[in-house]
């Protein structure tokens, strides 16, 4: 029956996405504008908090397209 509780899926989530902003910020030095919108996209799926997240990165916040 065990199993891992609910608590734990989400810590194991929110250190996932802490190793994935700790590379992003890594890459952001280097990054070009087409990079940068890419990671801005990643952001937006990754976590509900993207607009925060985007703007202190310095990412652009326009949509392609």
């Amino acid at each position: 029956m065990g199993g891992i509780s609910n608590r734990m899926k989400e810590v194991k989530r929110r250190r996932h996405r802490r190793e994935k902003l700790a590379k992003f910020n890594a890459k952001l030095k280097k990054a070009t504008t087409s990079e940068k919108l890419a990671m801005a996209e990643k952001l937006r799926k990754m976590t509900a908090g993207c607009d925060v997240l985007i703007e202190r990165m310095g990412l652009e916040d326009r949509k392609r397209g």
